[in-house]
Formats: C-alpha cells, structure tokens, sequence
C-alpha cells in the first residue's frame, strides 16, 4: 500500500475511534452501561492509526490520535499506559519536530504517572530526560533539582547505586556553570549524602576543575579534562557543560584541545 492509501486508512480509523467514542453515550455512562469495551476499541483504534500515521510521516496526526487514546486512558484510571503514549508523543517531538520544550513537557507527564502508580525506575527515566533537556536549555535550577532527587532515589538501592555519582556529577556541573561557589558546597552535601561519590573519579575531577577555575588556569582545566575523558569518555552533553564552565575562565580560548 502507498503511503497516500496508508494515510486514509488511518484518517478513516480515527474517525471510526470518534464515531466509538460517542456512540458509547457520556463517558461515564460508557463505562458503567455496556459501552466500556467500545472505549476500549477506540483506544486501539487511536493507537493503530497513530502508528500508520508515523509510517507516513503525518507527525500531528499521530499526536492527535495519541492524545485521544491518553485522554480516555487517564479517565480510566491506566495511568501506566497514558504515560507511554505520552513518551510516544515525547520521542516525536524530540526525534522528528525538533520541539523540545514539548518533549520535556510530555516526559514530565509521563514521569508524573509512574510516580502515582509507584513505577519509580519508568519514572526515573523520564525525568532523566528532562534534566539532559534542561541543561541543554539552560535551565540549571530544574536540572539541578532532577538529577538530585534521582540521585537521591537511587543510592540506596544496591543495584542502582552505580549511577547514582553520574547524577550527582552531572548535578555538581550544572551548579558549577551558575556558580562556583555554589558547585563546592553542592560537591561537599553530595559526598556527605552519599560517601561513594568521594572516592569515584568523577568527584575526583570536579575538585581538580574546581581548582583549576579558582586559580583561572585554563591549561590545568583542560589537561584534568583530558586525563579524565582517556580512561572514561566524556559524551557531547558533558563536553557541553564543561567548555560552557571553561569559557567562564578569562582569557580562555573555549575548547577542551
């Protein structure tokens, strides 16, 4: 099938998930009366026809679909599979509309609902999201908060504690861009919460960095940079944050080389 079949197809399968809707009378009446399996078959008809819709490449189309079949999912309560509709919809505007506060915004949503239904890893995840997002945007503050409370949330759990000194490293960073000052006394509270981070290297580097900038030493910067990144590679959204902290050293060129 082309995509021009492919595409009435799903507009008639989105207007036969309306025709479902409505024909179920009041929504409550639907739920109650018999037309509760009606609401169900226009949720996955919403959902068929948003997949068809992303094969054509009808973004808005999609997201419309996705948010009728999330409207009906959270007047019944299925908050868990409203908030992978809502990751959905979030991935589209990331990936393919290039609209980020939406995605931030959808992920929000998303981490909200696996909060309320304890899905505290799915919801970790969303809000991870949202602050790699908010320091991209310079949105410090709210990162800051994010990766100290996932942080916070998995210290104490043996098989996530690993990752727990990646988010306060990224924490620390974040307050380093707003503040010097800011970011020692937040690398202190983070190795009095949480004594592993103390001995990790990226603790280790932050002290070096911190150094570095006091004395506005650019070279020492980057050379503990450097060192840091042959052993543990630095993805593109630290080597953000850090050229933007070592710009902020006079007379810096603002590269790692």
């Amino acid at each position: 099938m082309d995509n021009s079949g492919k595409e009435k197809e799903a507009i008639q399968l989105m207007a036969d998930a309306d025709k479902k809707v409505k024909s179920s009378g009041s929504f409550l009446g639907g739920m109650f009366g018999g037309g509760h399996h009606k609401v169900e078959e226009a949720c996955e008809m919403y959902c068929r026809a948003a997949n068809m819709f992303k094969m054509v490449k009808n973004w808005s189309e999609a997201i419309k679909c996705l948010n009728a079949a999330i409207d009906i999912y959270t007047d019944m309560g299925r908050f868990t599979i409203a908030a992978k509709h809502h990751i959905s919809i979030a991935e589209i505007y990331e990936a393919e509309l290039v609209d980020i506060e939406k995605a931030i915004a959808h992920y929000e949503q998303a981490a909200d609902y696996y909060k309320g239904e304890e899905s505290n890893s799915s919801a970790n995840k969303c809000l991870l999201k949202v602050g790699s997002y908010c320091a991209q945007l310079e949105q410090y503050q709210k990162a800051i908060e994010i990766y100290e409370q996932v942080g916070a949330n998995t210290m104490d759990n043996p098989l996530l504690k690993y990752s727990a000194k990646e988010y306060f490293f990224k924490a620390s960073l974040c307050h380093f861009i707003v503040d010097e000052l800011n970011a020692k006394i937040a690398v202190e509270k983070y190795e009095e919460m949480f004594p592993a981070f103390s001995d990790s290297r990226e603790c280790k580097l932050l002290k070096k960095l911190l150094e570095a900038h006091e004395e506005q030493n650019s070279e020492a910067f980057t050379e503990a940079v450097k060192e840091f990144d042959s052993i543990s590679r630095l993805d593109q959204w630290h080597t953000t944050l850090l050229l933007r902290i070592k710009k902020t050293i006079q007379g810096d060129e603002g590269d790692l080389k």
